[in-house]
């Protein structure tokens, strides 16, 4: 090794940010274990490459004592003092043992460890960037499938999103680009590991404050999401000033806004609805495109009772359901619906939706 070897270090230090000092560290360590394997040496040795020229240098490591029972190991105190008549008993006396044809076993190392450590620390950097985007949304590119995941490249890494993680909805192919949300970010054996989602409610959630200023500015904010990937979505929305409407932002002019994430998420639908502190107008709200009657709040059983005009019984319970599951998921309440009809069979007169609360809530197919 020479100066060449040094300042190759130094620009791996500039380009890598891998401190020399701790590369030749690691170097001077292999090469120990290189030197006891390549000499068949159990001797106690240190390595020392100059800082400077790069010369490298192997010392065996002695310990001074009066009866020598492993030559390897030990040196006897008139042997030391031959070398340094100051050595006394126990010190460690260093001898050169560098053997001639060790330059070659040297730079295989050197090549070895450096190759190893500019790959841990490329797989260190590709972590730390990647964990900062843990519940973010990612766009890469198709590279293969197999049975069970589809293969995304990011660029610098290739993250897994597992079949079971897509809409029923998505087709892609290879070459075709796909927008996803990072589940998960771990740091494996075999580097960075990153998973994705288009199934995960945080999508939905990221899609929107990508594609509505207000929300990325902080001014609406989103309480709430439910979501049915590939079938219907509600996101419950709040506004922070009274002037701003939450549910007309989200919308966008013409309704341009949600209907890029409809088309993004392949015609999923999505219901926005106003927060509301009130429990009672949440439900109602939550409950759209149904129009409601009356909500009664159970407190003790986190219950609400909600009664619907006859005719909206089936849209405000949706199909299998699903309408009514999602209000639920979305209010974080239990829901039963009722009737008009039953419900005046069961506790008489109900109150009309106008005489108790407004609705606002805006469906998008």
């Amino acid at each position: 090794m020479n100066t060449d070897f040094i300042e190759a270090l130094s620009e791996i230090e500039r380009e890598k940010g891998i401190s020399k000092e701790l590369l030749i560290d690691a170097i001077e360590a292999a090469m120990i274990s290189s030197y006891k394997r390549n000499f068949n040496t159990a001797q106690n040795v240190r390595v020392d490459i100059n800082r400077h020229t790069g010369l490298i240098k192997v010392y065996a490591r002695k310990t001074v004592t009066e009866d020598v029972l492993d030559p390897r190991l030990e040196i006897s105190v008139h042997a030391s003092r031959e070398i340094n008549p100051n050595y006394q008993l126990d010190d460690i006396v260093e001898i050169e043992v560098t053997p001639r044809d060790f330059g070659r076993i040297a730079a295989q190392t050197a090549k070895q460890v450096v190759t190893q450590r500019i790959r841990e620390a490329e797989r260190g950097l590709i972590y730390n960037a990647f964990i900062d985007k843990e519940e973010d949304i990612v766009t890469g590119i198709l590279q293969r499938q197999d049975q069970r995941n589809i293969y995304v490249d990011l660029g610098k890494v290739e993250a897994v999103l597992p079949l079971t993680e897509l809409m029923p909805t998505d087709k892609f192919k290879q070459g075709d680009r796909i927008k996803a949300y990072i589940t998960k970010v771990e740091n494996t054996t075999k580097g960075p590991q990153i998973i994705l989602s288009r199934t995960h409610p945080g999508l939905l959630k990221r899609l929107f404050e990508l594609e509505v200023p207000e929300i990325f500015d902080g001014v609406v904010e989103i309480r709430s999401v439910a979501r049915e990937a590939g079938f219907r979505s509600k996101i419950a929305v709040h506004s922070r000033n009274p002037e701003v409407d939450p549910v007309g932002s989200c919308v966008g002019p013409k309704g341009l806004r949600v209907q890029t994430i409809v088309t993004e998420l392949r015609g999923e639908k999505i219901d926005i609805v106003r927060w509301m502190e009130s429990v009672e107008e949440y439900v109602a709200n939550a409950l759209s495109p149904s129009k409601v009657l009356e909500v009664q709040i159970h407190e003790n059983e986190k219950m609400a009772r909600v009664i619907v005009p006859d005719y909206q019984l089936s849209l405000a319970i949706g199909i299998k359901g699903q309408n009514a599951r999602l209000a639920a998921k979305l209010t974080g309440w239990k829901i039963d619906i009722k009737s008009e009809t039953q419900a005046e069979q069961e506790y008489g007169r109900v109150k009309t939706y106008s005489e108790e609360m407004h609705q606002d809530s805006i469906s998008i197919d």
